[in-house]
């Protein structure tokens, strides 16, 4: 973790059901690294998937997108990092991923999310006040 909470940090290594023969890293694994560094960084300011439902609010995934620079082996520790970009209208998530021991940039990607009001299923065209309220926290 870093001392700024608008992002977070997490080191994993890449685990042997995660490759293919060549022990190379299958591309669709990457939204799972990218999850965990998410998850990571909305605890941090206290909007975590469990504190989203209870707001009433979910918040889908509409566009993701991935640069996929060099390579993940198996058995390389990566450090992956998400940060909150813009929030006021959707939840904007910057990620990288770096080789934990050279910090070589490896994978960039963003997510954004749109808030849905889970009672009635409309989407929010501005975050709901909940995620205003914890981001002026931070």
């Amino acid at each position: 973790m870093t001392g700024d909470r608008r992002q977070a940090q997490i080191e994993l290594t890449i685990p042997f059901h995660d490759v293919d023969m060549m022990g190379v890293a299958w591309h669709g694994h990457y939204a799972r690294y990218f999850e965990l560094a998410r998850e990571a960084v909305l605890n941090q300011i206290g909007f975590g998937y469990k504190a989203m439902r209870d707001s009433g609010y979910a918040w889908p995934i509409i566009d993701f997108q991935v640069r996929y620079r060099h390579a993940l082996h198996h058995e390389q520790r990566v450090l992956v990092r998400a940060r909150i970009g813009d929030y006021e209208n959707r939840l904007c998530i910057d990620y990288e991923i770096r080789d934990a021991q050279t910090g070589k940039r490896l994978t960039t990607a963003q997510t954004r999310q749109v808030a849905v009001e889970m009672a009635t299923g409309e989407i929010c065209l501005a975050s709901p006040q909940v995620l205003l309220d914890r981001m002026a926290e931070v």
